[in-house]
């Protein structure tokens, strides 16, 4: 009769094959996880080398810019409004009531604060819109704020700050929580596809913002009367005249503008569209006044750069 092996011998033999099929297994995960980092190293490098061969020959490109010339670096052009954001809109406003030359650029819209717009300037990077145009009206001697009356003053800077740190807010509720970036899009006429593919990033950003802030925790409702009453304080204060603080226009008729062209040509379906032609007439005139004066070349301007 054949002698069966001991009982320990079949165990350790067992053992010995399940430890030897572990190890094999894994220097196979081992070599598979160091083949992976090594792909994401690689991949990073290449990335990393593009972009800074791409920023290189970009920055090249903009050293051709003329001296004095101010290089503004946007988001890319709207289809019914020549930006589909205020804050560019605001700057170009302000370039044309100055009569400082510019030249758009929509390779890079986000400069060094991750924002846009941003410019560069006689070699110069220059973030965040109302800086911008203090340190050009300074150098240019085109500071028309500083030519109002101490009391005007004070108004300007109110009332920039209400649009620029409130109602900006509001709005971005509608835009990018209540209609889910759908109108900005559609305001676009030819739609980057960074800007498709990355929509739910950067509205996921906004809405994370819009929470921080706390423009986001309130209702829809609570958000829409927020804005109507912004709305109503600047129709309160613009009254009859032409422009804010009276016959010409200044730097806060730039920022105002920027933002009201969005309600009247880039919120399509929105209730503050309706709210701008039914409720403050005289807003909808402002934007007009400001349009038919600054941007006499407005239809030309949605289709393609131009250096004034």
């Amino acid at each position: 009769m054949m002698k069966l092996p001991a009982m320990d011998v079949v165990l350790s033999s067992v053992v010995d094959v399940f430890q030897r099929t572990v190890d094999g297994f894994q220097k196979t995960e081992s070599r598979s996880r160091y083949a992976t980092v090594a792909a994401v190293v690689v991949s990073y490098g290449a990335f990393s080398l593009y972009r800074y061969v791409t920023k290189r020959n970009r920055r090249r490109k903009w050293e051709d810019v003329p001296k004095d010339v101010v290089l503004v670096h946007a988001l890319p052009k709207g289809r019914l409004a020549p930006n589909v954001s205020p804050f560019v809109l605001k700057l170009e406003t302000y370039l044309r009531l100055a009569k400082i030359p510019y030249q758009l650029d929509f390779d890079e819209p986000l400069g060094p604060k991750g924002k846009s717009p941003w410019v560069t300037w006689n070699g110069e990077d220059i973030a965040d819109s109302q800086v911008i145009i203090e340190r050009l009206g300074r150098h240019y001697g085109k500071d028309f704020t500083s030519k109002l009356t101490a009391e005007q003053q004070a108004a300007a800077r109110s009332l920039t700050l209400m649009v620029t740190e409130h109602l900006c807010w509001g709005l971005r509720v509608w835009r990018h929580e209540l209609d889910q970036g759908r109108a900005v899009i559609q305001s676009m006429a030819n739609v980057p596809l960074y800007m498709r593919l990355g929509m739910p990033l950067f509205r996921w950003k906004i809405m994370r913002d819009l929470r921080v802030q706390g423009m986001g925790k309130h209702s829809p409702e609570e958000v829409g009367d927020m804005v109507k009453k912004d709305l109503a304080a600047i129709s309160l204060y613009l009254g009859e005249k032409p422009f804010l603080m009276g016959k010409e226009p200044s730097e806060v008729d730039c920022t105002v503008f920027g933002f009201l062209a969005q309600l009247k040509w880039n919120y399509p379906g929105s209730p503050y569209e309706t709210m701008l032609e039914a409720d403050f007439p005289n807003l909808t005139g402002f934007v007009l006044r400001m349009k038919e004066r600054l941007w006499p070349d407005w239809d030309r301007c949605l289709d393609y750069p131009e250096t004034l």
